[in-house]
């Protein structure tokens, strides 16, 4: 089972990193690459956005510069 992060920006993050504990997977956005990526049982958490969103068309990138 595994913890994803999902829209996490900035002050957010360190907020549920002390409830939820450090993320195994930190997703950018919501995409398809993000969805293949989760498996049943995991837990998934939205920083912004429902979590029946739609998902992007087009994949986020991986790493911020």
């Amino acid at each position: 089972m595994a913890l994803h992060f999902v829209w996490f920006r900035g002050d957010e993050y360190s907020r549920a990193v002390k409830v939820f504990g450090l993320p195994d997977f930190i997703h950018m956005g919501w995409d398809r690459r993000a969805r293949r990526e989760i498996m049943p049982g995991d837990t998934v958490l939205f920083a912004r956005g429902e979590h029946d969103q739609p998902y992007a068309e087009r994949n986020f990138n991986d790493i911020r510069d």
